[in-house]
């Protein structure tokens, strides 16, 4: 007779799915959840009880130094996308000093080896190609890691028309860095028409992003005033007598070697972006 059933359907090795690999929880390895809700570096592995039994648990601190305990179940996490389960590393010596742990150009904890994040449908708009030099100069690390593009849309003249074509919402939101956001500006004005809960617009006071690096980081006492109705950007360049704006501008990004080389408001409008971009959306 003619075999009806060629597979045992009751066999394992019918329905066996492929294995979920198993991975030590190395100190500074990032990983997701499996459910994509907290991503983080590895920084401690303990055990907790729970329902009577002792588990094994990893702490994740997020690049805000946030931190979280979970457990180590089987394919609870993520890496690069697919599912991993973590399991204690082996035991090694104590070395006589404690590590010390490197931190980004941001001020956050930097990750070695993390891999870059798949980018999101969300977005951080700037104004031009020079706005997102340095948000990449002081923040590239923890952008890569979350996952997030930064786009220059060349002005904010057409903003609300562009807000409107990308259709933002839950999981596609946009953050949106605008130079001269101060109250009566023309700037002012055209961001108060974009009225959409999925898109935040922040900013900082400076004429120009290279205002919003310190003097002192250049060496110089302060920023040159420049009369009203001359370009900025050529005001400054023949106060400090600087004859290409290019040289002025490589001048400017090479002074730059963390946060504490530019102003506060613009690290206060970047960080509430990052922030607002890399929320979760609620299920």
């Amino acid at each position: 007779m003619t075999d009806r059933y060629p597979v045992d359907v009751l066999s394992v090795s019918a329905t066996r799915r492929p294995a979920v690999p198993e991975l030590p929880a190395d100190l500074d390895l990032v990983v997701e959840t499996a459910d994509g809700r907290f991503c983080g570096a590895v920084v401690a592995v303990g055990r907790a009880v729970d329902a009577g039994e002792r588990r094994a648990t990893v702490t994740l601190e997020d690049r805000h130094g946030n931190r979280r305990v979970f457990p180590m179940l089987p394919a609870g996490f993520l890496l690069d996308g697919q599912p991993v389960t973590l399991s204690p590393p082996a035991p090694r010596a104590e070395s006589a000093q404690p590590r010390q742990r490197a931190r980004t150009a941001s001020g956050s904890f930097a990750v070695a080896g993390a891999p870059t994040r798949v980018a999101r449908g969300s977005r951080i708009w700037v104004e031009g190609i020079h706005d997102a030099a340095l948000v990449e100069r002081i923040w590239g690390d923890d952008l890569r890691i979350e996952g997030v593009v930064v786009e220059p849309i060349d002005g904010v003249d057409e903003l609300p028309g562009r807000v409107s074509q990308f259709q933002p919402g839950p999981g596609r939101r946009i953050g949106v860095l605008v130079d001269h956001l101060v109250p009566g500006s023309k700037e002012s004005r055209i961001v108060a028409a974009v009225r959409d809960p999925d898109v935040l617009v922040t900013g900082h006071p400076y004429v120009d992003i290279w205002q919003a690096v310190r003097p002192r980081a250049l060496g110089i006492a302060a920023w040159p005033p420049v009369p009203r109705g001359l370009d900025w950007k050529q005001g400054v360049c023949a106060a400090l007598g600087v004859s290409d704006p290019h040289e002025m501008w490589r001048r400017v990004l090479a002074a730059v070697d963390g946060f504490g080389d530019v102003e506060t408001p613009l690290l206060r409008a970047v960080e509430e972006l990052i922030d607002f971009v890399t929320v979760s959306p609620v299920p």
